[in-house]
């Protein structure tokens, strides 16, 4: 009965450590989130929808700003460029369903509006708090479908686009369209349309308006692209234009991109806490 009592005390007395067991190799262990979740769940995505003169570049030239903003941010922020060249931003939401006739309206008849395969990615993919970027205006204003659209038309889609991204949680940011270097005499002027149409889709849709013309115009009067005398392939001209003086160099898209990092902090949005 002694040696009994005497090993019931001792083990009474001996420290009960209970340890969790080990995590299978490759799992996350009790209440940890796997490394790539995580990182998701923390990342802020921008998306670029727009023209070439946003786009990624497929040759030397030309370079998109949207290729050069992702450099700009903090590593929590990822830049997805879905921007295209040639792209309206009709034919951008419903590539192959906008056809080549136009209609008694003076809009390009549409035979589907099935999203394409860029606006479906964006449709899936944005999350709450992401941003999406709309800059189009420069193919629209062709006469011809299927890149022709109407004023109405151009602010019906962009408005549609800025309420998608924010029935999502999502923030738009809607821009004019870039100005190509256009001199008259000594000063570069304005040369883009649907200013007013991106305007009014941010006022219908309370989405911030960054005024990416009057920014790039003012731009290259501080640094005196003009006048010119039609070499857009050399001097300063050369360095921010390829040989048409509308698409972009690298230099010319990284100004521009830095442009529009200014707006975000000047017009305070909220994206700017993100900048480097």
């Amino acid at each position: 009965m002694r040696m009994l009592r005497r090993l019931i005390v001792t083990a009474l007395a001996v420290p009960l450590i209970l340890t969790a067991p080990a995590a299978a190799p490759g799992l996350p262990g009790c209440g940890e989130r796997p490394a790539s979740a995580a990182a998701a769940a923390a990342t802020t995505t921008v998306w670029l929808a727009g023209d070439s003169t946003m786009a990624n570049p497929a040759a030397a030239c030309p370079v998109g700003w949207g290729a050069q903003f992702d450099a700009l941010f903090t590593s929590d922020v990822v830049v997805n460029n879905l921007a295209l060249g040639g792209r309206s931003i009709q034919t951008w939401l419903y590539e192959g369903g906008v056809t080549s006739t136009i209609g008694s309206n003076g809009e390009c008849v549409l035979s589907s509006t099935t999203a394409s395969a860029r606006w479906q990615r964006v449709l899936d993919g944005m999350k709450a708090g992401d941003y999406l970027f709309i800059q189009f205006g420069i193919n629209d204003g062709s006469t011809t479908c299927p890149r022709h659209v109407g004023t109405a038309r151009y602010q019906q889609l962009m408005t549609m686009m800025a309420q998608t991204a924010k029935a999502r949680g999502a923030y738009p940011v809607l821009l004019t369209p870039v100005a190509a270097i256009t001199c008259s005499g000594s000063t570069a002027v304005k040369n883009r349309g649907f200013v007013t149409q991106t305007v009014a889709a941010g006022a219908a849709t309370g989405s911030p308006v960054i005024d990416l013309q009057t920014l790039s115009v003012n731009h290259y009067n501080a640094v005196k692209l003009c006048p010119n005398n039609g070499d857009y392939t050399s001097g300063l001209v050369g360095q921010y234009f390829c040989s048409d003086h509308t698409h972009f160099e690298t230099y010319g898209a990284q100004r521009i991109a830095g442009l529009v990092a200014g707006a975000l902090r000047t017009q305070n949005i909220a994206l700017a806490g993100h900048l480097l």
